[in-house]
């Protein structure tokens, strides 16, 4: 039987057949993932750890060392590298292909909690992990600006607000937020006032730790009624701190403001951000594997940036997205 002949004799068929090949065509194009590179699915997972004014060395031999450890035990790790900066850690694990990602952030959830005892006790928190494909490149990089706020209030917004709202639209894997670092209060001693004062770096610490826990205050009680007794002990500004009592000289009360300088500031200080000469907070987006790049980029873009209501703590002028780029 000819082929050919068939569709010569029968045209009205052949070109029905003929548009509904090109209709599916052009729908099937509409679906087609879109990426400038091959997706290959390298199962990897990046842990991180920060604490707060470390140096890299400390950072290294604290951190970076107990946690190497731990993580070094799991099975079918391939590849592991750790860079230490000030006052962060962070540790990539590549797997062997075979190796089930979703299993592997059990093992490396299970390496974090035993090499919690070992770690220092100073950390904000514990370690954190996230999946990753080491083959990805970030999609997207968003710079905030304000004319209003500090770096540490919008890193806050960036990292609580935005980056939350970026998080949850369809095809987004993760957010990175950088430039900038969480609002802290920060304290200079004066070391000859130290001196005068017979105290040391000690006392101070232990004052200021203690003036600022949350411990019960109990309640009151008669016959028939109780009153629980709440208050915050929870200090947030420089203002609050400066008038923490370290110590009694002569009877007289020694404040912190005494014995040197409070000021409100961030938790690293050497982590800076900067954008067409105005001080920016960047979010760095990465897209889920298959999602394609440019409907993602623009969702994102339709994204409000203005966080007015979510946190009193901000000036009322909206932080904006100054400049976005997608790469």
């Amino acid at each position: 039987m000819n082929l050919s002949r068939l569709f010569i004799f029968r045209p009205v068929a052949t070109t029905l057949l003929t548009l509904a090949i090109a209709l599916a065509g052009a729908i099937a194009f509409r679906l087609l993932p879109v990426s400038p590179l091959p997706q290959v699915d390298m199962p990897s997972i990046s842990v991180s750890a920060s604490l707060p004014g470390a140096s890299p060395e400390t950072m290294a031999a604290t951190v970076a060392t107990p946690l190497e450890r731990t993580l070094g035990r799991i099975a079918g790790i391939t590849e592991m590298t750790s860079s230490s900066s000030q006052g962060s850690t962070s540790i990539s694990l590549q797997f062997d292909i075979s190796r089930d990602v979703d299993s592997a952030a059990r093992d490396v959830q299970a390496a974090i909690n035993a090499a919690r005892s070992l770690l220092p006790t100073g950390m904000p928190g514990n370690p954190t992990y996230r999946k990753m494909n080491m083959s990805d490149s970030p999609i997207m990089i968003m710079a905030l600006t304000s004319d209003v706020a500090t770096s540490g209030q919008m890193y806050d917004v960036g990292s609580t607000v935005i980056a939350q709202k970026i998080s949850q639209i369809e095809g987004v894997g993760s957010v990175s937020v950088g430039g900038s670092s969480l609002p802290a209060v920060r304290v200079s001693m004066n070391m000859p006032a130290m001196t005068r004062a017979n105290l040391t770096m000690e006392d101070v610490r232990t004052a200021i730790a203690a003036a600022n826990v949350n411990r019960p205050k109990g309640l009151v009680e008669d016959e028939n009624r109780r009153w629980q007794v709440l208050a915050s002990d929870q200090m947030d500004m420089a203002d609050e701190y400066k008038n923490v009592i370290v110590s009694y000289v002569n009877g007289a009360a020694v404040r912190l403001a005494d014995l040197g300088e409070v000021t409100d500031s961030v938790q690293d200080a050497y982590n800076y951000g900067s954008t067409n000469g105005k001080v920016s907070v960047s979010l760095i987006v990465f897209r889920q594997a298959g999602a394609n790049i440019i409907e993602v980029v623009d969702k994102i873009k339709a994204v409000k940036t203005g966080r007015k209501g979510f946190h009193d703590d901000v000036p009322k002028e909206d932080v904006v997205i100054e400049k976005a780029v997608a790469l």
